[in-house]
């Protein structure tokens, strides 16, 4: 930061879960509203790629791996491409709520939809105390008479009020937030490319001495292309987030293919395009990237106040995360509840279409998280983020697994529905497996990741268990029944 093999007949087709027919129900009789507009989608699916760790995070990659970071940003980009394109065809068929979750549980069965719905809500909840405890460390560099957990009580408090409100008032906040954060990177890629080539005054034409001097392109050999790569991967989670919000869309099937479609050129222009001014303006080794390669820039071409102005958009990146954390992390609980894989109360809506319960019980757990957070960092909250660090991974391996049997699945049923297509499938979907299998081997040979990924398997093997004891009342009930 930054995972049966036959589904049951009973749940043969999951429906549309945004209304009675498809996307454009009404709230208040069990289903959410349609409330998000194009813009809001269009917004969520460009700012969705831009968090508070290419702001600040990127420095430790850098630092770790020179140069060579780019090449480790272009593999996570690429499999994120992949992944993205895969859900995009599955979310343009058939736009969901619980988005892969609700695929999964319809491709391989109850237990996989199940299994990764729930480390996926546990994933986003965990994240909700990372950023609140974030943005109060910010604002209480500026007003320090006020406790860093009260700030961290606020943000979660007003944050938590829009999106109870309505997903309109979710979908209005994340797309200012979303714009900030775009103008902050599209002005920064523009005043970096400006001292690259020399014309800001003060600067000079720097050529390509960062990028091949202080070691070379890499300095630390080609395995630290994948050791960064274990840092970048985890960047680009979030990415999804627009196919869930597509099901409460005036028009799903078109904010996903464009987004979809997108994916490349935000990745390229955002990831690549601000690493590569970083690394060609600055010596990668140099000790102000590690610790804000951003501000680093713009101090070095004369920007005044550069820290200040970055303090203000990692907070809107870290409010935007939470925002969008709330939101997914509710969708998703209401999703399993729908499917009867959580309470049936997760399922409930107001007059507004919002999922109460799901979203106060999203709430509720990163409240105790921050509390954790504060009380005990480096055991109890230590764990949490651990045990939540491959979870990234264990839903990219499951899009990748799902599609291979959902294009199956819809062209036998609804081939008018294929209208965003995987690119030479199943070639780049084994591809894409393949390259997942390959990071989470590599995560085993690093100290970090080595933490994580036993953690996160044994989180994953607890929630898999879980299903299994839920799958067996299930049906106990339903020979009841009958």
């Amino acid at each position: 930061m930054s995972a049966e093999t036959t589904k049951p007949a009973v749940a043969a087709k999951v429906p549309h879960q945004a209304g009675p027919h498809g996307p454009g129900g009404h709230g208040g009789d069990g289903h959410l509203k349609a409330g998000l507009k194009n813009r809001h989608l269009s917004m969520i699916a460009i700012g969705g790629v831009i968090g508070a760790g290419l702001f600040v995070g990127s420095g430790a990659g850098i630092a770790a791996t020179g140069p060579g970071i780019l090449l480790s940003y272009a593999l996570a980009g690429l499999l994120v491409v992949l992944v993205m394109r895969m859900l995009g065809e599955m979310a343009a068929a058939d736009p969901q709520s619980g988005s892969f979750s609700a695929y999964a549980d319809r491709a391989l069965g109850r237990w996989a939809g199940f299994t990764i719905g729930w480390l996926y809500w546990f994933f986003w909840v965990v994240v909700l105390a990372v950023e609140a405890t974030a943005g109060a460390k910010i604002l209480n560099n500026w007003m320090p008479g006020v406790p860093q957990w009260a700030f961290a009580l606020i943000v979660m408090a007003v944050l938590t009020s829009t999106n109870l409100f309505s997903v309109a008032s979710y979908g209005e906040f994340e797309f200012w937030f979303a714009g900030i954060k775009v103008v902050a990177i599209a002005a920064f890629l523009v005043i970096g490319a400006l001292a690259v080539f020399g014309v800001l005054p003060g600067t000079h034409a720097v050529g390509t001495t960062n990028l091949t001097g202080h070691g070379g392109f890499l300095p630390h050999g080609v395995g630290a292309v994948f050791t960064g790569m274990l840092t970048v991967v985890f960047a680009f989670m979030g990415s999804e987030i627009v196919t869930l919000a597509a099901g409460e869309s005036e028009d799903p099937e078109k904010a996903v293919t464009k987004a979809t479609n997108s994916v490349i050129w935000r990745i390229g222009v955002f990831y690549l395009g601000s690493i590569l001014l970083v690394v060609t303006l600055l010596p990668w080794d140099s000790a102000e990237i590690k610790d804000s390669p951003y501000v680093a820039v713009l101090n070095h071409v004369g920007i005044p106040h550069a820290g200040q102005i970055m303090d203000v958009i990692v907070l809107t990146a870290v409010l935007s995360c939470l925002n969008s954390g709330m939101y997914t992390a509710s969708r998703m609980a209401f999703s399993l509840g729908q499917r009867g894989d959580a309470p049936k109360a997760f399922a409930s809506v107001t007059r507004r279409g919002v999922p109460l319960v799901a979203i106060l019980a999203s709430v509720v757990f990163g409240f105790i998280a921050v509390f954790f957070n504060y009380t005990s960092p480096d055991k109890v909250f230590a764990f949490l983020l651990n045990s939540s660090g491959a979870v990234a991974l264990f839903v990219w391996l499951v899009i990748c697994v799902t599609q291979l049997r959902m294009r199956k699945i819809i062209e036998r049923e609804t081939p008018e529905r294929l209208t965003v297509r995987m690119w030479l499938y199943p070639y780049l979907t084994w591809t894409a497996i393949g390259m997942i299998g390959f990071v989470m081997a590599y995560m085993f040979t690093d100290a970090d990741g080595r933490k994580q990924m036993y953690l996160s398997l044994a989180a994953a093997a607890i929630v898999l268990a879980a299903s299994a004891v839920v799958g067996r009342r299930r049906r106990a009930a339903v020979a009841a029944d009958s």
